[in-house]
């Protein structure tokens, strides 16, 4: 789905129930827009670029603290210092 519409990754997450994970910190505006409850998605942030290996290991390290969140339907940030969690439907 790397070269997908952003509408379509999100129509496909909802259709299979699934998280969507990205390093773009777009995504969860674009989910917050949406104004929906049954999206999740996790994103990669900080200060440049950061490596493949170094973000699965920021991933794999914060999974069990935002997985509850997540299952409820939220957009979380992930950067090095901190970790930004915010339920959906944002705006409510």
């Amino acid at each position: 789905m790397a070269r997908s519409d952003d509408g379509d990754i999100f129509e496909r997450a909802a259709a299979e129930d699934r998280i969507v994970v990205s390093a773009d910190t777009n995504f969860g505006a674009l989910l917050a827009l949406r104004q929906e409850e049954n999206h999740r998605s996790s994103s990669s942030a900080g200060p440049g670029k950061r490596r493949p290996d170094a973000q699965v290991k920021l991933l794999l390290a914060n999974v069990p603290n935002v997985k509850e969140s997540l299952e409820n339907g939220a957009v979380v940030v992930l950067e090095d210092a901190r970790v930004r969690v915010r339920p959906l439907p944002i705006g409510e």
